[in-house]
């Protein structure tokens, strides 16, 4: 049984370290969301700021066009002086050359206001595609770095799978369902038995069960937070025990296959000394 004990300890290193990594590897992609984010942020406000310089680029071909109409009204009513003959004519066709050229004033003012939006937006988009280039290269570069380090810590994993399968090699599998379970919860899945209390949940166990601990004849779980117990002689000891009526034939043995055990922790008082704690038997 001593044997036993002994693998189960290693076990539970090789557990522990494997839930740690598997945590890790399951948290890490997790570090390049606020980044990929930051990026698909970018790139919307990118699509969004495009559209509106489409927009802006249509609306100053426009202006371009309506100037170059009001330019030729202009110059064909100024040609067209040479041929009048009477007073009248020319009053209507100088009202018609004062027309085109307040349009043409009109619309060349207006068009240099749109061009110089025009191109404040171009300025914008050019800043907008340098971000975004910035932005995809860390982002590309932080995911090479990160599938490099999962890789890594994948090849840990299958070397501590490989070392947990050989440790489990010959133990009840059903020993090490619940040591699993117990480790995923608690990282340590075996404590010492000091007099009679539990070192892991600090409950003061039955006399009878806390002998059998000490017997070492077979693996035994604590009732109360199921980790495995093994016994530790301790000088000055103080037992405690439950009422003579009181045996582990009354304890619920189902205790110990319920995934949902409380895992009840010893509060720690102020010289460092776990404190101990009870469970009170009827009588």
């Amino acid at each position: 049984m001593s044997e036993e004990l002994d693998r189960l300890k290693s076990l539970q290193e090789v557990l522990a370290e494997k839930y740690e990594i598997e945590a890790k590897v399951e948290e890490l992609p997790k570090t390049l969301d606020g980044s990929t984010e930051s990026l698909d942020r970018f790139k919307k406000e990118y699509i969004q700021r495009n559209t509106e310089y489409e927009e802006k680029k249509a609306q100053v071909a426009q202006l371009k066009a309506e100037l170059d109409e009001a330019q030729k009204k202009r110059e064909e009513g100024e040609k067209g002086m040479d041929a009048i003959s009477t007073h009248r004519e020319y009053e209507i066709l100088q009202k018609q050359i004062d027309e085109a050229q307040s349009v043409e004033d009109e619309k060349r003012k207006e068009l240099q206001k749109e061009e110089k939006a025009l191109a404040e937006l171009n300025d914008i988009l050019k800043g907008e595609e340098e971000l975004i280039s910035s932005t995809e290269k860390d982002v590309n570069e932080s995911r090479e770095n990160l599938d490099k380090e999962v890789a890594d810590l994948n090849k840990k994993l299958d070397s501590l799978t490989k070392k947990e399968n050989e440790i489990c090699d010959g133990i009840d599998p059903e020993i090490i369902m619940k040591f699993q379970r117990i480790i995923r919860r608690n990282r340590k899945g075996i404590v010492a038995v000091s007099g009679n209390v539990c070192d892991g949940c600090h409950m003061v166990l039955p006399a009878q069960f806390a002998n059998e601990v000490h017997h070492g004849e077979k693996i035994l779980f604590c009732p109360y937070c199921s980790r495995i117990l093994y016994y530790e002689e301790m000088e000055n000891s103080v037992v405690y025990s439950l009422q003579d009526d009181e045996s582990m034939d009354d304890m619920d043995e189902d205790l110990l296959d319920d995934e949902d055990l409380l895992d009840l922790e010893g509060d720690e008082s102020e010289d460092g000394d776990s404190s101990v704690k009870s469970l009170d038997y009827e009588n």
